[in-house]
């Protein structure tokens, strides 16, 4: 069984824009810099292709984590996807859309998890995980749309 969730934001810049920034490796350590998070395998920096792998390092509830994920999809400038190839979900997937919208974009993130540990991990997911995942992505995504300067 997984959970999912979408969030939806305006950015007021082009779709391809949006994009890159997005697969912006260093905008991502940036939008998480509450977490501590940075990239220690992979790509390290820049710009982010179809294949490519990153493994990221962070803190998440008092404890470090590392996930390695991978872009598995990638439709310049419409969509991409990254799932976890290793770390502490069961399955991770996230896929990143870019729509144009009256000037500038909607950018809609689709995220679906599985957390480990059968019953224990379900629990997680239902009353803590969706959330705090949720609300990881609002703070990227506002943090996003202040690097291109129009949060």
């Amino acid at each position: 069984m997984t959970v999912s969730f979408t969030c939806r934001t305006r950015i007021r810049l082009a779709p391809a824009e949006v994009f890159d920034l997005s697969r912006n490796v260093d905008a991502h350590v940036g939008s998480m810099a509450r977490s501590r998070e940075r990239a220690v395998g992979g790509v390290v920096s820049g710009l982010m292709s179809e294949g490519d792998e990153v493994t990221w390092q962070a803190w998440h509830f008092a404890l470090p984590l590392r996930m390695s994920s991978r872009i598995t999809e990638f439709h310049f400038p419409d969509s991409f996807t990254d799932e976890q190839v290793r770390g502490p979900f069961r399955f991770f997937r996230h896929v990143h859309r870019f729509i144009p919208d009256d000037g500038g974009t909607l950018m809609v993130d689709e995220v679906e998890f599985a957390a480990p540990f059968g019953v224990v991990g379900r629990l997680a997911e239902k009353m803590v995980l969706a959330r705090y995942l949720r609300n990881l992505i609002v703070q990227r995504n506002r943090y996003l749309a202040g690097q291109a300067g129009l949060s």
